[in-house]
């Protein structure tokens, strides 16, 4: 039994709970050193017969027994670090007396290859309201793109898509209820870099990605013309053809900026008409691929929201969707409890291979895997990357692991899968649209300011106090968990539903607000020339 089942099935799924929760502290496993405190202590108070010694913040860890300098430190029953000094029962447990230890976590994990595979789910069949394009696929949102090739062309595609803004330019999408906007997603990159190398074959299947994304119904990309990520190649190599809902042309050849605003917008005034004239109907919701995402991470994110999401998951999962786990430098050190579920092992070792280069990555960067977590994270009571990862994995859920995708790699996969993509949330979930995700969902426990275009992103706050004070971003309250009047099943089947709305056109707070062009951020790698 993984650690997730564990706690569905121990912990959080148990009535217990419940009444574990109305104590002033969480205790996640029998075998736990460390417990978690649901509001600031005080020292002198006691929790599992311990006296607390000093003050003790919401969501960070106090020590139950004794722990010699050197010695592992358990949360989830798993190793999150090693005692920098001699930590007394009733300490707080943080930076100050953890970290990853002489080897800097390298320490020696069982992942017992597809150990934990089980019965895929009774089939299940809900449905939302979704947008059938010719070729079947079916979108969430209907919007049309300007794609830039290259930082250059970025003002020029703005420009075309700030023509056709509803809060500038009502006007111009007045006879085109149908369709959600047109959005400008440039980057800063495209140029000064290896025309053959990783990174430039990142940014082509990223492009490609969102240019065919069933969420746009239409895209123009715009270049410069002398640019190393050249159009014609770009098509060439993404094995796309220019047609009535695909443009490309440049600056250069166009004539400078004035013209190739106008041409761009002549373009989109030729795809309007058409892609106005859809209309929503039933789809099954084995249509909708959700990305993961937490950014904001704080000590309850693995106990209220990520668990939620996981269950979540497995609902979306039985019903035939897809879910897009992320964020390897996240998942480092519980990458173990994934490749137990690995359907085949060829699954689980691909997963390992993106640890070990990502290993390689930072340390010829002159870095290491635990730059991770923020000072937000650890000021939410994380301390190390073991221990954020242990709560990350959690929004995976419990079925079985389908693959492993490579950053911005198209997922065709159903089920529960995962994309290697860098942990800074705008990159990660750049490359899990740019693989067909048209829903995010995005746990936060600190406050993360996040949307997504053309995919919308629902916010799930970790805590209610984060609820409070920033409700007109957040979508759904999971603090509910922690304060005791919810379980986690409950808020995943509430999570679920929030999904299928949000699928049929509900708009998410962060589309109210309007972010989304800002947040398309290709993962750039390589040297910069």
């Amino acid at each position: 039994m993984t650690i997730v089942q564990w706690w569905y099935s121990r912990i959080f799924l148990a009535p217990p709970f419940r009444k574990f929760l109305m104590q002033s502290f969480i205790r996640l496993h029998a075998l736990d050193d460390v417990v978690i405190a649901r509001s600031q202590l005080m020292g002198g108070g006691t929790v599992e017969h311990v006296t607390v010694r000093g003050l003790i913040p919401p969501g960070h860890k106090i020590a139950i027994r004794n722990i010699r300098a050197g010695e592992p430190v358990r949360r989830y029953n798993q190793i999150i670090g090693f005692a920098s000094r001699a930590i007394s029962a009733g300490d707080h447990v943080h930076v100050h007396n953890l970290d990853m230890g002489p080897e800097k976590g390298n320490f020696s994990r069982d992942y017992a290859f597809c150990e934990d595979v089980k019965p895929e789910p009774a089939k299940r069949h809900a449905t939302f309201q979704g947008i059938v394009r010719a070729d079947g696929r079916v979108a969430t949102r209907n919007y049309i793109g300007i794609l830039s090739s290259v930082n250059c062309s970025a003002t020029a595609a703005r420009a075309i898509a700030d023509h056709f803004s509803r809060h500038t330019n009502p006007a111009a999408l007045a006879e085109f209820p149908n369709v959600d906007g047109v959005v400008a997603l440039t980057h800063g990159t495209g140029c000064g870099m290896d025309t053959e190398g990783t990174g430039m074959q990142i940014l082509e299947r990223t492009l490609a990605g969102y240019a065919t994304h069933a969420n746009f119904a239409g895209a123009v990309v715009v270049g410069l013309g002398c640019e190393a990520n050249q159009l014609n190649a770009w098509l060439a190599h993404s094995g796309l053809k220019e047609g009535s809902s695909l443009h490309t042309f440049n600056i250069q050849d166009t004539g400078g900026t004035a013209k190739t605003v106008a041409k761009g917008i002549a373009f989109v005034k030729q795809m309007l008409p058409a892609a106005n004239a859809v209309q929503r109907v039933p789809c099954s919701a084995e249509h909708i691929v959700v990305g993961l995402q937490c950014g904001g991470s704080d000590g309850y994110s693995g106990i209220s929201a990520n668990p939620a999401l996981g269950a979540a998951v497995d609902i979306l999962v039985a019903h035939g969707g897809t879910a897009i786990l992320s964020e390897t430098p996240e998942i480092y050190g519980a990458e173990h409890l994934l490749t137990r579920r690995a359907v085949r092992r060829e699954v689980g070792e691909k997963l390992v291979e993106r640890i070990r280069w990502w290993e390689h990555y930072t340390d010829i960067n002159q870095g290491e895997m635990n730059n991770n977590p923020s000072p937000g994270n650890k000021a939410g009571g994380l301390t190390t990357i073991l221990e954020k990862s242990l709560g990350a994995v959690a929004k995976g859920g419990t079925t079985n692991l389908q693959a492993v995708y490579e950053y911005a790699e198209r997922v065709d996969a159903h089920g529960f899968v995962y994309m290697d993509t860098p942990g800074y949330d705008p990159v990660s979930a750049t490359g899990q649209v740019a693989g067909g995700a048209n829903i995010i969902c995005f746990t936060t426990g600190r406050g993360s300011a996040y949307g997504c275009a053309p995919s919308p992103s629902l916010k799930l706050s970790t805590n209610t106090a984060l609820w409070n004070k920033q409700e007109d971003d957040m979508d759904i309250n999971c603090g509910e968990i922690v304060d005791g009047t919810s379980t986690v099943q409950a808020m995943g089947e509430k999570i679920f539903q929030h999904i299928l709305d949000c699928a049929s056109g509900k708009p998410s707070k962060s589309e109210q607000h309007g972010y989304g062009q800002n947040e398309f951020v290709p993962w750039q790698v390589g040297a910069v020339m």
